[in-house]
């Protein structure tokens, strides 16, 4: 499995990835920026930024991480109201 370095603890979990026939690591968004934030110092902003720019818009195989931003909704349309 690949893993993003320096985030073991925002693992939440790990799926099998039936399309490429391997293991995936599941880790929580909230839970990396949290790591930032007090690993390195850096504020909401800075940190959601640093994980979006090096870690989520990057490609390194189709057995990477899984990175999951959750949120709360009342139904299941409420995800489907911004497209």
């Amino acid at each position: 499995m690949l893993k993003a370095d320096g985030l073991d603890r925002a693992v939440i979990g790990k799926t099998y990835d039936m399309a490429v026939q391997k293991y995936r690591l599941i880790y929580s968004v909230k839970k990396c920026i949290k790591i930032l934030m007090e690993r390195d110092g850096m504020d909401y902003s800075e940190a959601r930024e640093c994980l979006e720019f090096n870690t989520l818009c990057v490609y390194i195989d189709k057995a990477q991480p899984i990175f999951v931003d959750a949120e709360e909704f009342d139904k299941i349309e409420d995800l489907y109201e911004d497209e």
